[in-house]
Parts: C-alpha cells; structure tokens; sequence
C-alpha cells in the first residue's frame, strides 16, 4: 500500500470523517489508490509521500492556484512578510491596500471586509445583509459555504441543496427554528425566484453569477430590479469565479452591479485570504452588528493577495486560463465526438468538467482517475485551470484519454463489462459518511 493510503487510513481513525475538507477525500477520487496527501507542490507538479511525482489535471487546490502551485514571487512576498512578524498588537497596512485595490478594481464598492474562508467570508454577507435590512429570510441560488445559515435550508427539506452541487447534506446540528428562513431557486429561473420574493420579506438575494450555463438574457437585470424595487441586498458569490474571466468578479463581465460580493480561493493563490466587499449603505451595517476574529488580522493573506493581484495583471491570467480552457474544451468535445460518446460540459473554461451520459457515469469517471494515475497524473472529469498548464501536459493528458474513452466505448457497446474496469471500489458522489 502507498504511504498515503497508509496515513489515509490513520486519518480516518482519528479526524472525523478524515480529513478537513470533504472535496479531498481519497474516497472522492480512486478509495484504497488515491496518493491522499502531498509532500511539495510547484507549477502543476505534486509529490506525494513516496516522492513520486504527478501532473495535477485535476482540481489544483479547489481553485486556488490561478498562477499554479509555489508561485516564486507570490512566495518570496510571503517570505518578506514572516521575516518581519506576521501577527502583532497593531494592524498590518496591507489590509488597507489590499481594500483600496479590490474598490479600484469594481467602483461600485465603497467598503471593503477581509476573513480566511469563503464559508466565513458568506456567513459575513448574510449578517451584514440581515443587519442592514432588518430582515432575515435569504433567497439562495448555488453554493455558499457550510455555516448554519446556508445549510438551513436543508431543514424543511434534505433536498434542497441537491441542485446546488451538494446531495447528501443533512441538516443535523442547525437549530430546527432556523427552517423556512433559506429558500432555494435554481439559476436562470427568474419566475421561481419572483413566487419567493412575492411570498417573503427578504433580506437577501445570493447567489453565483455563473457556474455552468451562462445567465439568460436579461436575468441578473431583472433579479437587480427585483431588489431594488424591494429593498433586498443583492449578493453576488464570487469566491470561485472571481479572477477567471475578468480582472476581477464575473460580474464585470454582464454589467451587472451587486451591493454585495465575495471573493476567494484564486485571490491569493493558495495563502488563506476572502474578501467581502459592497457599497456604503449596506456595508456601514457592520457597525450595527458584531463581526470580528482575531486572525482575520494576520498578515500573510493580505500580502499574498496584493501580490497575487499584481502578478495576474502582468500576466493577464483570467485571459490566458480562459482560452486555456476553451481549448481543453474542445479537444474534449472533438474526441468524445471520435468515439461517438454522449456526454455533457460543466463549468466555465478555465473551471472546465465534462460528465459521461450514462448510467455507468461514476464507474467511467473512476476509470479515468485509475488509469490516469499509472502515467503520473492526476485528472478526473475536471480541469481547473492554472497558467501552469502548458500545451505539452494537456497534449499527454489527452494522449492518455483516447486510449481510456476506447475502452469506454467498448463498454458502452456492450463489448466490455464496465466492472471489470476497475481495480479498486467506485468513486463517492456526494458527501457520504465515512466513519
């Protein structure tokens, strides 16, 4: 057995449920094969514990490395930064720049608050929008982090989340009083949304801008009118498209201006930093409520941002990770098309996924990151995109997927038992339990 496998194991025994992030999970990926865990990381490469060395096609820390893994002059700020003290009894300047910069960047905000996750940096977005509004009912659409808040809106009804990426949440631990006061709406359904707010006193509308489809003609328009005409907060959560198709959130990209936004993950390029920005009314709400955290004042996330910040407009990253991704996309469409298979794309380009339409979906995704895995990469059915991903990887990758989509086919046809595929158990869809 692999040492990760090994300590995966070990893990399991004393962390519940592993790990500390469910998308981590060995068992989400190859259970009883996945490496689990790495010793250094640099561009698109890993190591893991064994030092063998793998292409990471995969999810390159959920979205966190725009620039890929190690970044040189991302580190070296953060190496300046420890040097000098990363925590004292004072405030860090960078705090201010960094919240200058970010209101630079979308005029439309006045006021600018930093935390270390996007699930805090939602939580902070509902408080502040309740605070300002006096209401507390919250109109969802998409994935927004793990707090009571959010997963609320699986009381009523364990299935709500389930068309927002998340089957199999439950609820246990949210007090049951909070039922009813989160109400989901799926994207681009503009006359689901208007029954909610005709039948509710919101706070707030949040919700992502984009994930899959792109919106409809018209529809962040007329959800701004809805709350404008209402007195709602409208909040944008941009904490995993933020920084991929513009400068900044997608919301530059449709013209379309919320009260409220969030950014996250990319922002700082693997160091912990969020961000909640918005306009003057409703943000000054803050002073009406209690937000505070002792290490929401460090100093290192900050400084990874502003440095992150400077290297993706030197680099022009959102342009150059967007077109890499239009191109992983169509290369996967040209050679899904050669081996006649049905599938269907998920994700802007540079968080590019695909999923087999097919029953046998899981097994296929599974045998993908068995075989890939023999030829020292990780890949699955997603590729979130970095700068690191040169022509030569993708050119492997893709090498290694016709001979895997050959056998698919097979399959598919009747020819091969998709079973005996495998070599290990199938992959987890959704958050089951584990121990």
């Amino acid at each position: 057995m692999i040492s990760g496998q090994k300590l995966w194991q070990r893990a399991k025994k004393v962390i519940p449920g592993g790990n500390m992030l469910l998308s981590k999970r060995a068992e989400m990926f190859l259970p009883d094969k996945w490496p689990a865990y790495y010793s250094r990381a640099k561009g698109c490469f890993i190591w893991d514990l064994d030092n063998r060395k793998f292409i990471d096609l995969s999810i390159m820390g959920i979205g966190t490395n725009i620039l890929g893994y190690g970044n040189k002059k991302v580190d070296e700020a953060i190496k300046r930064t420890v040097r000098k003290g990363n925590m004292s009894t004072l405030n860090c300047p960078e705090e201010v720049l960094l919240a200058e910069r970010l209101i630079e960047l979308h005029p439309w905000a006045n006021k600018v608050r930093f935390a270390r996750s996007g699930g805090e940096a939602n939580a902070i977005s509902i408080r502040i929008a309740r605070a300002a509004t006096g209401k507390d009912k919250i109109a969802i659409c998409g994935y927004h982090g793990w707090h009571d808040w959010y997963l609320a809106t699986n009381i009523d009804n364990q299935s709500n989340l389930e068309t927002h990426l998340l089957p199999g949440l439950a609820p246990n631990g949210v007090p049951k009083c909070l039922g009813g006061t989160v109400l989901p709406f799926e994207f681009n359904n503009l006359s689901q949304l208007e029954s909610i707010v005709n039948n509710n006193e919101l706070a707030a509308i949040k919700m992502e801008v984009q994930r899959n489809d792109p919106p409809k003609k018209h529809f962040l328009e007329k959800v701004r009118k809805i709350c404008d005409l209402n007195g709602i907060v409208l909040i944008f959560d941009e904490c995993t498209s933020g920084f991929r198709e513009t400068y900044g959130g997608i919301h530059k990209k449709y013209k379309v201006n919320p009260d409220l936004a969030m950014f996250g993950k990319a922002m700082g390029n693997g160091y912990a930093i969020t961000a909640v920005i918005g306009n003057e009314t409703v943000m000054d709400a803050v002073q009406k409520t209690f937000i505070s955290s002792t290490f929401w004042t460090e100093r290192i996330g900050p400084t990874a941002a502003l440095k992150t910040l400077e290297v993706m407009k030197d680099l022009k990253s959102w342009d150059e990770i967007t077109k890499i991704g239009k191109d992983i996309k169509l290369s996967w469409k040209k050679m899904f098309n050669q081996h006649d298979l049905e599938y269907f794309e998920t994700g802007i380009p540079a968080l590019a996924g695909f999923t087999f339409n097919s029953k046998n979906n899981l097994i296929y995704k599974t045998y993908i990151t068995q075989e890939m895995l023999k030829k020292n990469i990780l890949a699955a059915n997603s590729i979130y995109v970095s700068i690191a991903h040169k022509k030569k990887f993708l050119d492997r990758y893709f090498n290694e997927l016709n001979d895997i989509l050959k056998k698919i086919k097979k399959c598919e046809e009747g020819i091969i038992n998709p079973q005996d595929l495998l070599e290990s158990p199938i992959c987890h869809s959704g958050f089951k339990r584990l121990n």
